[in-house]
Order: C-alpha cells, then sequence, then structure tokens
C-alpha cells in the first residue's frame, strides 16, 4: 500500500485546521423546564451518541430554545450524522444571533459548495468567516477555479504551497485541479516530483497519478506505479485499473471531476491527516463534509465509519458501512468493517454470516478470509478457524514479512486445537518472516515454557520479546514463568512483581506470582496473591486448582498432578 500520512504532516495539519476553537457551551436557558432537557443532550453529546443528543436539542428548539449553546449543540450532532442541511440551516441561525463557531461556519461552507454557490463562499471567507488557514486557502483556490478563475486558483495554490509545511496540501491540490482541466502535463510534473511529498504516494494520489499517466499515454508507467504503490496482491480496485490499463484502455480522469469534488477532497485530505491527531468527533466532521459534497467518496465513508467505530457508535458505523454498494471496489472492506461493528454490538452470528457471505463474493481477497478465521479464533472456534486461514495463506504468491500475522494467527488456533505440531511450524514460519516479533517470540516461547519443552531456547525467545517490549507485562511475565519453570526461582521474583505492577488486575500473572512466592518460601505472600487471582475471575478450569494450592499448597498440588517437585526442578531435574 501507499505510504501513510506522517506525524509531522498530521501536526502541522492539526495546526493550520483548528486556528479557531469551537464555541464555548454558553449557558441554557433556565426556569422554564428546559434544563432537564439540555442537560440530557449534553450528556449524550458527551458519549458521542449523536442521535440520542440531536433528539433532545431538537425537542429544545422545538420549546423555543434559541441560545447559542442549544443550536450549536444541535448542528454538531446533525452534522456527525450527515445531515448537513439540518446543520446548514441551524448554522445559518446560530450566525444570524451574532454566534461565532468553527462548526457552523464548517456546515455553512459545506452548503455553499454542494450549491455551487462560490462567490458567496469567497465573500465569506474574506469577511472572516474563517476555519482555519489550510481549509480557507484550500478552499478559496478551488472556488477560484468554480468561478472561472484558473489563474487566481494556480495562485492560490501556490502561495499555500509557499508556506513552511504546507507545501505538500498545496502542490497536490493544484496537481488535482490542473487535471481537472485537462492539464495533465503540469499535473504529473508536480506528482512526480518530491515536493508533492506524503499525500500524493497516498492510495488517492497514486490513483490519480495512474489516471493522469493514462491520459498522457503512458500505460506502461501507468501499470509501473500501480505496481510499485500496491504490489501484486489482490485490491478490486487497483486489479480493475491495471486490466484495463492492459487492454490498452485510456482511463479517464474522475478521481476529481469539478471544483465541487475539489473540495470533498480538501475536507478528506485533512480528515486523513487530522486522524489519530485531533479528536475523532471533531474530525469527523471533516469526513461528514467530504461525503455529502461527493456521496461516492467511499474512502471518506470508511473513514467516517471508522471514526464511528473509535467512538462507540458502532451502529452508527455499521450504518455508514451499509451505505457502500456492492459494485464499490471498496465493498469488501465496507463489509468487514460492518461485521466488526456487528460483533461489537454482541451480534456475532449476524458477522460471522456477513463474512462467509463476503467470502463467497470476493474468494480471491485474503483480507477476507483473514478476517473470517480471525473473527472465528475470537470466538474460540480454533478448528473452523485453521482452513479459513489456510485459504488465506494459499491466495498469497509469495508470502513477505507483513503476512507474518497470518502464520501467527493459525498457529494460535492450532495449539489452542489441540494440533502442536502444526502450531510449532507456524509459530517458526512466522519468525521466517518477522524474526524478532515479540508477539510470536512471546507466544512459542511460554508454549515451550508451558509444555516443559525447549526450555533454554524459550527463555531466550523470552528474554528477546522482553527486548523488543520491555513494557508488556504479559511478555514479562513469559520471562518470569520461564525462570521458574526452569527452578531459578529467586531470578524469577523480581521480573514477575514487575509483571504485576504492569498487569495488576490479570489473574494469571497474580496466580503466577503466589507461585513463586511459595518457591521462595514466602507462603503468607503467596496464599495473598492467590486470593487475590480469584478475585480476578480466571477462567474455571484455573480456579480450581488455585482453590486447591489454597486448600493444601502449591506443593501437594504438583504431587497431585504427577510434577516434579519444585526442589527437584531447582536442582536440575526439569
Amino acid at each position: 500500500m501507499p505510504a501513510q500520512t506522517r506525524q509531522p504532516l498530521k501536526a502541522l495539519a492539526l495546526a493550520a485546521c483548528l486556528a479557531l476553537p469551537l464555541a464555548g457551551p454558553g449557558t441554557a436557558q433556565e426556569g422554564d423546564g428546559s434544563a432537564g432537557a439540555y442537560l440530557a443532550a449534553r450528556v449524550a453529546a458527551s458519549e458521542f451518541d449523536f442521535r440520542e443528543a440531536a433528539r433532545w436539542y431538537d425537542r429544545l428548539l422545538d420549546s423555543g430554545a434559541d441560545d447559542a449553546a442549544t443550536l450549536e449543540g444541535s448542528l454538531i450532532s446533525h452534522m456527525s450524522l450527515g445531515d448537513i442541511d439540518r446543520a446548514a440551516d441551524l448554522s445559518r441561525l446560530l450566525v444570524q444571533k451574532g454566534g461565532r463557531s468553527q462548526t457552523a461556519y464548517i456546515a455553512l461552507l459545506t452548503d455553499q459548495v454542494a450549491r455551487e454557490d462560490y462567490a458567496a463562499l469567497i465573500a465569506d471567507i474574506e469577511a472572516g468567516r474563517s476555519v482555519g488557514r489550510l481549509l480557507d486557502d484550500l478552499v478559496m483556490a478551488w472556488a477560484a477555479l468554480g468561478d472561472g478563475r484558473m489563474s487566481d486558483a494556480v495562485a492560490g495554490f501556490d502561495e499555500l504551497a509557499s508556506a513552511p509545511g504546507l507545501e505538500a496540501f498545496g502542490l497536490y491540490h493544484k496537481a488535482l485541479a490542473l487535471a481537472s482541466v485537462g492539464d495533465f502535463e503540469s499535473a504529473d510534473n508536480i506528482l512526480s516530483g518530491r515536493e508533492a511529498g506524503q499525500i500524493a504516494l497516498m492510495r488517492r494520489g497514486a490513483i490519480a497519478h495512474v489516471q493522469i499517466l493514462s491520459q498522457l499515454e503512458r500505460p506502461a508507467d501507468a501499470i509501473a506505479l500501480l505496481d510499485r504503490a500496491f504490489g501484486p496482491e489482490a485490491d478490486p480496485q487497483v486489479d480493475g485499473l491495471r486490466a484495463r490499463l492492459q487492454a490498452g484502455e485510456t482511463l479517464p480522469f474522475d478521481l476529481v471531476r469539478n471544483p465541487k469534488d475539489g473540495i470533498a477532497e480538501v475536507f478528506f485530505s485533512l480528515a486523513t491527516a487530522l486522524r489519530g491527531e485531533a479528536e475523532d468527533g471533531y474530525t469527523l466532521l471533516y469526513a461528514r463534509a467530504a461525503t455529502h459534497l461527493r456521496p461516492d467518496h467511499s474512502e471518506a465513508r470508511l473513514l467516517a465509519a471508522g471514526l464511528l467505530e473509535n467512538l462507540d457508535q458502532h451502529a452508527l458505523a455499521g450504518e455508514t458501512y451499509a451505505l457502500i454498494p456492492a459494485t464499490d471496489p471498496a465493498y469488501h472492506v465496507a463489509e468487514i468493517g460492518r461485521a466488526d461493528t456487528l460483533i461489537a454490538e454482541g451480534k456475532t452470528e449476524a458477522a460471522l454470516e456477513v463474512l462467509q457471505a463476503l467470502t463467497r463474493s470476493h474468494g480471491q481477497l485474503v483480507e477476507v478470509h483473514s478476517a473470517l478465521a480471525d473473527a472465528l479464533r475470537r470466538e474460540e472456534r480454533f478448528a473452523d478457524a485453521i482452513p479459513v486461514y489456510t485459504r488465506a495463506i494459499d491466495l498469497i504468491p509469495e508470502a513477505e514479512q507483513r503476512h507474518w500475522t497470518l502464520f501467527y494467527s493459525r498457529g494460535i488456533s492450532n495449539e489452542r486445537a489441540g494440533n502442536w505440531t502444526e502450531a510449532e511450524a507456524d509459530f517458526r514460519r512466522a519468525l521466517e518472516l518477522n524474526p524478532e516479533q515479540p508477539q510470536v517470540l512471546n507466544y512459542l516461547g511460554y508454549s515451550f515454557v508451558d509444555r516443559g519443552e525447549n526450555l533454554d531456547e524459550a527463555l531466550e525467545m523470552i528474554k528477546r520479546a522482553v527486548a523488543a517490549q520491555p513494557e508488556a507485562g504479559y511478555i514479562i511475565d513469559s520471562l518470569a514463568w520461564a525462570l521458574f519453570r526452569l527452578g531459578r526461582y529467586d531470578e524469577a521474583v523480581e521480573p514477575m512483581e514487575r509483571a504485576s505492577i504492569l498487569e495488576p488486575v490479570d489473574p494469571v500473572v497474580t496466580d503466577h506470582l503466589g507461585d513463586v512466592y511459595w518457591a521462595v518460601g514466602r507462603k503468607l505472600e503467596a496464599r495473598f496473591q492467590w486470593h487475590r487471582a480469584l478475585s480476578f475471575d480466571p477462567e474455571e478450569k484455573e480456579a480450581k486448582r488455585i482453590r486447591r494450592k489454597l486448600e493444601v499448597g502449591l506443593d501437594s498440588v504438583l504431587a497431585e498432578e504427577g510434577a516434579k517437585p519444585l526442589t527437584e526442578v531447582a536442582n536440575g531435574g526439569n
């Protein structure tokens, strides 16, 4: 896949976008019976329950409330739901009352672009209705193009590109604008240069460049760019473009067809840059603006749905994923996302049905089978997951480092299904692909320890995992447990105590700490830790063993299990 936006670019976008803070909450009208509704609206909004918040805010508005706090709360809720028309109406009321709100300005700007009222948009920004420099300047340049002033548009993009840190945004959108009016040579010159930077290397930038090269009658270069950017694995959109190019077809430039599409791309570019830097609720506003202006912008819709998932709005995220039609190249991504939302809502069987249907309709895609296998594994249906992982692996032309997860996950499934020989082979294959991967080193090392096999190798593996993730309590627990199983009880105390600090309510780690304390003669502390482990709700099998240790002690439990005594292990009899 093309390179993702890096942190410095995100930070610059954040600073440029957040030039004007959101208006404060203001004061709700009191003494008229509206306080309860206002509180309910605020609580719903704080929990990102946009539908419920909009309902309460609208009830307030219907009862006559017209204060700034209620208007802004309502417009934010409606915009977060994707109802830009309603948000724009509320924004006009807020502005008429003298309110200043960045969200209101975004809603009004989006509405003006949707109506292609570029002259009014430009006038409003020039009059001070600013969202932030980066958005203002990009939108103004595209609006100039919409107003028939190409030279002013180019000058606007160039001015933004001259600002420190914003060069990539200005040049990328300049290239799209030039391509939208047929100047493909100039657009190619920009996207081929280093100055266009990280944005041009992202998925949509790469596809735009492929379309531009095709328009310039350079199909070989277009195919080479597809291969460099996306690799050989199946991808419906990329496969379709490659097939059309190989058949001699000239691809249309349709990534941005007009200024409205261009401004939709502005909102998407900034939402992508802001993701993970700004609050998800804020970034969602940009993604919603993009899909309002361009409903077929599936990547913006996927972004909106993902943000809603982050906000624990799984039903709304599922509805957003479902808006992507089966004919869209991103349909399989949307369906995998929709399945995730169903699982989050506790509808696991429905999710599995979605994923199973996807394996029939998109069976050539590795990620489709992997998603189904992951879901089965999470449900502890390990025997069912194994053949699905195998189908995913069989679809890989040649395994690369990034495919370690498939072998690792199949290894877990094999181990849990009792197929240890196959599990070990999968773990070792994962390590061939990614030799220092700490999760694999830890899982295989811990499994060896648990089975009493290859203990020296296991200890070395776990030490490497700890070196890679020194703050991971579960890995440090593995190190301590390996030392314990080797009979090196005194050495096990310090890492086990550290693991317990890092994982303070993990029943397994706490149980292990009790065992280590018992082995070094700290039996009162051992019993205390076993009592704590029981309070953390361990699995019933482990709980039964812990209760037995509390009754008779670890030495007697080991004897009952036919295991070697602690003293014999310490003397080298492991």
